[in-house]
């Protein structure tokens, strides 16, 4: 493209994202010194190039996702975060354990886009760095299990017959000095060889916390969603009923969600994938927006935001960059 047929796709972009409606040759002459001729052609040339096209209902035109990708990846200005806008984002993200922040942050990027926001939540530590047992009745023992990221496990544990405290404070100690650090499956192993040294009601406990544990580990949520209701609001995705089943079965399953956010971890900074252009999401009118977030440097995962491929992107694009450094930020000062 030359330069006038870049301004102009710009221009009609920015309009067409602002107002929804198809842009018309009329509308472009007020903005530029061309004839209404002259943008006719140059519309023409552009919808030859398949970046708009016309709906059949309308005279005017609207970007096609590959006219979003040019304009995305050459035409838009993106201004950084304001420092004082940083420190609001921050302020509503919770100094709490892990599991808290990362929903925290689904919901902060819904609410400041009104789009929908997903986190996928780093995979639960399978080793453990302390565990504690408390006892709540004749019949029931807490599980307090420690992660080496310091996140926080509780499960309640059935047991046969009443513990008393000192019992289960001498179980704690042995789970702690001989099994601190091992995963739950070698913990598992090295506890057959080490019953001889238990009582076998003692034994029996500490398999039940194993059992527990690995089982909470298995459990987490992989991906948190906030806000898919606010879709609900966006015309360019409720106006077809097709799309809108297909929108929801996508966070109804999850599937293809974490394979796009599992493929976004591995890249660097912010990716945009633009109508349909991500086989894990082949939605025409959808856009998702991920960045990748860390602890101590290490990317554990990844969060974004899915909203209509008509977004402000030069204002979401930002939202999700400053939420993935705050995400990492308070995670690596848990």
């Amino acid at each position: 493209m030359d330069e006038r047929a870049r301004t102009l796709l710009k221009a009609l972009i920015e309009r067409y994202i602002s107002d929804g409606q198809p842009v018309g040759s009329r509308t472009l002459s007020k903005v530029f010194d061309l004839s209404p001729a002259t943008i006719r052609n140059v519309m023409a040339d552009l919808e030859d190039h398949g970046l708009i096209h016309s709906p059949h209902t309308s005279a005017g035109r609207v970007p096609t996702p590959r006219g979003y990708r040019v304009f995305v990846d050459s035409l838009l200005t993106v201004q950084p975060y304001e420092v004082s806008e940083a420190s609001h984002i921050k302020h509503q993200l919770p100094n709490a354990e892990p599991q808290r922040v990362i929903a925290a942050a689904a919901s902060l990027l819904s609410n400041l886009t009104q789009f929908a926001g997903v986190v996928m939540a780093p995979k639960r530590s399978q080793t453990f760095r302390q565990v504690e047992f408390i006892r709540l009745s004749d019949t029931r023992v807490l599980l307090i299990v420690v992660t080496p990221e310091g996140d926080v496990q509780n499960r309640i544990l059935q047991v046969q017959r009443n513990y008393a405290a000192s019992e289960l404070t001498e179980a704690g100690n042995f789970f702690n000095q001989h099994f601190g650090g091992m995963s739950f499956d070698d913990v598992r192993r090295n506890l057959q060889r080490e019953l001889s040294q238990l009582r076998e009601d003692i034994s029996r406990l500490m398999e039940q916390a194993v059992d527990a544990s690995a089982q909470a580990a298995s459990e987490d949520e992989a991906v948190v969603i906030s806000g898919e209701r606010r879709l609900l609001e966006v015309v360019d995705i409720t106006s077809d009923m097709d799309k809108l089943r297909r929108m929801f079965s996508l966070f109804e399953k999850k599937t293809d969600l974490m394979q796009l956010l599992d493929m976004s971890s591995r890249a660097q900074g912010v990716q945009i994938y633009i109508g349909g252009e991500s086989q894990f999401v082949p939605l025409e009118d959808v856009s998702v927006i991920t960045a990748p977030y860390g602890v101590d440097g290490k990317v554990v995962g990844t969060l974004g935001v899915i909203g209509p491929t008509r977004m402000a992107y030069e204002r979401v694009i930002p939202i999700v960059d400053i939420t993935a450094r705050l995400l990492s930020n308070a995670l690596s000062h848990h």
